[in-house]
Formats: structure tokens, sequence, C-alpha cells
């Protein structure tokens, strides 16, 4: 059986995996595993780990990169740290793939490391465009990185391929939110009367 490995680091990346990763975990088809690390793990951002507690979501483990500012400086530690705990992770479980989102440094730390060991990656949402943030090298990076790309957008597609990645391998998904938010449950207009 295939293991797959999905990584979170932010409530807002959770947020747009959330349903992707319960289909995973409902699978037959493969192993799945889930890996909490970044922000999740921080007091002073809210200690979002909670969330997924409630969403009653199985953890494999944490790679707690002891993240308390968004210094510089710190930013390199926290990818360092997290190159090695990632390595040590992938070697334990040996997935077949990683599948990350987005542009975050806690991301690239564990895409680095799935590299050095020859893991296949897929990442999710590359292609877009953060201006005026280091957020664009590391997506761009991490879409270098990559072996399957899940974009949003035909626009991001095109962007991808233009860096060079193979057309087959880029695949125009749309927007995960708009997964999200068709499984919300929505309050009733009369809930909502009552509670204003």
């Amino acid at each position: 059986m295939k293991k797959i490995c999905v990584i979170s680091g932010t409530r807002a990346e959770f947020g747009l995996l959330k349903n992707l990763i319960e289909k995973l975990f409902s699978s037959k088809s493969f192993e799945t595993f889930f890996l909490v690390t970044g922000s999740h793990l921080s007091k002073s951002h809210g200690s979002t780990i909670d969330e997924i507690y409630n969403s009653k979501i199985k953890i494999t483990n944490t790679i707690n990169l002891h993240i308390n500012d968004d210094s510089q400086l710190s930013i390199i530690k926290y990818v360092s740290l997290g190159i090695k705990e990632f390595g040590i992770e992938f070697e334990r479980i040996k997935p077949n793939l990683i599948i990350v989102l987005g542009d975050r440094y806690e991301i690239i730390s564990a895409v680095i490391s799935a590299c050095i060991l020859n893991i296949p990656i897929a990442h999710i949402h590359g292609g877009e465009v953060t201006e005026g943030a280091i957020d664009d090298a590391f997506r761009h990076s991490i879409t270098k990185f990559s072996h399957l790309h899940f974009v949003s957008n035909e626009i991001y597609r095109q962007r991808v391929i233009q860096m060079g990645e193979s057309p087959q391998r880029v695949f125009n998904v749309g927007a995960m939110a708009l997964d999200a938010i068709t499984g919300l449950e929505l309050i009733s207009k009369e809930q909502i009367e009552k509670d204003l």
C-alpha cells in the first residue's frame, strides 16, 4: 500500500487541506500520515493545533520548530531545524509521496528533506504571486522541488509550466477553499435573526 504524508504548518493551509486529508484517511488505497508543524504548535500564534484536535483528524506526529518570532535569523533557525526533523520523520515513515500547500518556510524545510531522500512531492497552490513578500521565493522554490502540481486556475498553471514544469504534471484543480465552503453547515435565517 502506498504511503501519503500531508503536512500542515498554519491554520490557513489546514483549512484548505482539511477535506483532502479526510478523504485520504478514509481511502483504502493509501496509508495516510499527517504531520503538524509551524505556528500550529506556537502559543504566540494561538496554538492552532487545538483546531486540528477538534476536527478529529488523526495527527501522526508533530515537528516542533519552537517558533516564537518571525525575525529573519529566527526563520533561518526554523528552516534548518525543520530540514533535520522532517528528514528523521520521513526516514521513519518512508512515505511514497508528500503533499504540501503554499509558500511557508515550514513547508520548504519539509520539501528540502523530501528531495534529499528522493521522496516525490505534490505541491498545491503553486504559481501564485504574493508581491513584495519572501513567500514568492519559497513558493516558486517548492514548485521546482515538486513532481506534481495542483494549481487553482489556468493563469497559475501557465506560470508553473513557464517555470519549466511538464504540462502533463500540472493540473488546474480550482481553489480548494471552494471545497471547504461546500462542506460548511450553514446557520438558518431564523437562527441568525434570533442571534442578532
